[in-house]
């Protein structure tokens, strides 16, 4: 498809905006007329095929049914449980957290440091690292090892409300 130019006269400038903009060509296409004789090309079966479910009126089946065979999905052993309850952290290590040099240390300012992605999903801070200075550390979660660490290094953890 090529695309159209403007022409722009030396003496007059013509400006871009909406008003010039068309629809490229092939954009609009003709509605298919069903019915109509067997003159249009869709007549007498109406694009449908001859007999058969999918012929008739009102056919509606599910998505991936199989003709009355009995489904590829319902053949496969399912396995495992997955709970619609499940609890989705962001993760960050205390190795991540020794680099900021701020006293209080919460979700607002990783926020602001590129740390995490956003505010309102819970922050879970696991234990891969080191702490050396004594800081507040606000998250939703801590991993075991995390406040072990963290405690011993004389800093303090508060558990933020999701």
């Amino acid at each position: 498809m090529r695309r159209k130019t403007l022409k722009v006269n030396s003496d007059k400038k013509e400006t871009v905006g909406l008003h010039v903009l068309k629809a490229p060509s092939g954009a609009h296409k003709k509605r298919k007329l069903l019915g109509r004789g067997s003159g249009s090309g869709h007549g007498k079966t109406s694009t449908r095929g001859s007999k058969g479910q999918t012929s008739r009126s009102g056919r509606d089946f599910y998505l991936g049914f199989e003709g009355g065979q009995m489904p590829l999905i319902r053949k496969i052993p399912k396995r495992g449980f997955v709970s619609k309850f499940r609890k989705k952290y962001q993760i960050l290590n205390l190795a991540d957290l020794g680099k900021i040099k701020d006293a209080v240390i919460n979700p607002g300012v990783l926020l602001k440091k590129g740390l995490i992605k956003s505010a309102n999903i819970p922050l879970k801070i696991l234990g891969s690292g080191e702490i050396k200075e004594p800081k507040t550390f606000q998250a939703h979660a801590f991993s075991r090892a995390a406040a072990e660490k963290i405690k011993a290094a004389g800093a303090k953890l508060e558990i933020l409300n999701a």
